[in-house]
């Protein structure tokens, strides 16, 4: 999944973290990831279409230590300013509440 280019494999975000590492023997991370990998992808897909760049903010497929799928998203702080603005103006401005 890219943006205009293929740039953002190398654009500074640290999306690794400090909890990748130790993997622990017997449990399916795969599993996770895969499911995980999934919904980052039509994330992805959905950020694209809002006009923002991968190389700005991004979903990123990852597991939990159990080995249960995680999403994250990582991005510059302007452009998560601007998802926050963007979610903020197509919710109903009730704080968020379901």
């Amino acid at each position: 999944m890219a943006g205009a280019g293929e740039d953002w494999l190398s654009d500074g975000l640290d999306v690794a973290g400090a909890d990748c590492g130790l993997w622990v023997p017997g449990v399916d991370y795969m599993a996770g990831w895969r499911e995980a990998r999934e919904s980052a992808d039509r994330l992805n897909r959905a950020l694209l279409g809002a006009g923002f760049e991968l190389s700005e903010v991004r979903a990123v497929a990852s597991t939990d230590e159990s080995g249960r799928g995680v999403v994250r998203l990582a991005g510059w702080p302007d452009a998560a300013e601007r998802l926050a603005g963007l979610l903020a103006a197509v919710s109903d401005g009730d704080g968020g509440a379901a």
